[in-house]
């Protein structure tokens, strides 16, 4: 399938002065194949979409999701993390089946896709529900099966993992990739960590998992073990392999160290840290050290939303004013960490999260044509400042069109509207009842 978008503003995000005012991108079947200045070369193209009044971007990279906590949004705001996920969020969680963990998904990834995003990484549980929503929805996602080491599901987990990665690790046109998800350092002693490793290098997979979320935690870990979460992760050998790290708000300069030596990436979650008080990262410090640091959303029950223009906002005026620099953090950066930087934390750089030819095409098209987008100055500064998610026009993933003229296409919308309120109704009227 080859498609022609030309008359186009592109942004490769391959450097601050790689922009294309007025250009043309061709995609020919899942790649680009060819972007340039001017018009395209004369072919036959199955698809010619005019791009006029818009610019052509990569895809947002979302970079930590819990996608099918869409079901409790705005279930239990306004509460310190531990008694939200104590009182609130495990006691739902319990009740949870396949079929809502599948429904919650759905309506994570519809949302995901009317706001941008092409790629989400997430770890939950029913795994394998989730990765069916991925397969029939089109969207590109990290999966792993949240574990959790002290608990009776602990070689469970593994063992689901195990057959996760066997069934869909790089399947559906490579949309899929599968990580191992060791909840955290105080969900996961050591001896336990030390089998989540030996898998990892037995089916060979990446890690994915949270650290030094809460100043409670981080000090929880250190009167434990002696020492931080990061070197913790060090010494038992948890970051000897690829691995993303979640949060990252409560590190020390040797920590900072540490993740940068042992080439972690990381996601920030500026919204979600800050509903829950859980502290500011320090990102500047992280960017300065060259940590690949991208942005993510948590999930839809902490943040309250998936929306990536929003969260790349937020993380730029945030870390602005906690400096008290209006220098920190500027459009350009804060546009890198929404995409190129996540895919380079995820270990997928050479796959996706900029436009050069022979990446895949995971791109989308943003409206300049209303007026909080006019005038425009500087078109990265209006897509961080003014944009919003009803400005996502068109969204191509794996060089298939999913939604065109904010239409879905390669799912039933009203259905998974439908679906997903049916399974919250259900799920919290059961969890009320019984208290």
């Amino acid at each position: 399938m080859s498609i022609l978008i030309e008359n186009t503003c592109i942004l490769p995000l391959t450097g601050c002065d790689s922009t294309i005012e007025n250009g043309y991108l061709i995609i020919e079947d899942n790649l680009i194949k060819e972007m340039g200045r001017g018009s395209a070369p004369p072919a036959e193209y199955l698809r010619v979409i005019d791009g006029k009044q818009k610019v052509v971007m990569p895809g947002f990279i979302n970079t930590h999701t819990h996608a099918a906590m869409t079901l409790m949004r705005g279930y239990a705001d306004d509460l310190p993390l531990m008694e939200w996920l104590e009182q609130k969020i495990w006691p739902l969680e319990a009740r949870l089946t396949g079929e809502d963990v599948y429904w919650g998904t759905m309506l994570a990834i519809l949302e995901m896709i009317k706001s941008g995003t092409t790629t989400f990484n997430d770890m939950y549980f029913f795994m394998e529900d989730t990765a069916r929503a991925v397969e029939q929805t089109g969207i590109r996602a990290v999966l792993s099966r949240g574990l959790v080491g002290v608990g009776p599901s602990a070689e469970a987990g593994l063992e689901e993992s195990r057959e996760l990665a066997q069934r869909w690790h790089r399947t559906r046109e490579e949309r899929i990739t599968v990580m191992l998800g060791p909840h955290a350092p105080y969900t996961c002693p050591p001896d336990y960590l030390h089998k989540v490793i030996a898998l990892a290098r037995e089916l060979g997979l990446g890690i994915h998992t949270h650290i030094s979320e809460t100043k409670g935690e981080a000090e929880d870990i250190k009167k434990q073990y002696g020492k931080t979460s990061a070197a913790l992760m060090e010494e038992v050998g948890l970051f000897d392999l690829p691995a993303i790290a979640a949060h990252c708000v409560h590190l020390s300069q040797t920590d900072i160290s540490i993740l940068k030596r042992c080439g972690i990436g990381v996601a920030h979650n500026p919204e979600s840290n800050m509903k829950l008080a859980s502290g500011i990262a320090p990102v500047p410090e992280l960017l300065e050290a060259g940590i690949a640091v991208g942005l993510g959303t948590d999930g839809a029950s902490s943040n309250n939303n998936l929306d990536m223009l929003q969260e790349m906002r937020t993380c730029s005026l945030l870390h602005k004013v906690n400096s008290m620099n209006p220098t920190v953090l500027p459009a350009y950066q804060a546009l890198e960490m929404a995409t190129v930087n996540g895919a380079r934390a995820l270990g997928l750089d050479n796959e996706i999260g900029s436009l050069q030819p022979g990446l895949k095409a995971d791109l989308i098209l943003l409206d300049l044509n209303s007026a909080h987008m006019r005038p425009v100055h500087d078109v990265v500064a209006n897509i961080v400042y003014s944009a919003q998610a009803g400005d996502v026009h068109t969204v191509i993933i794996n060089g298939q069109i999913v939604m065109e003229n904010r239409k879905i296409l390669t799912f039933d919308e009203d259905q998974v509207l439908e679906q997903a309120e049916k399974t919250a109704v259900k799920l919290a009227s059961a969890h009320n009842s019984s208290n």
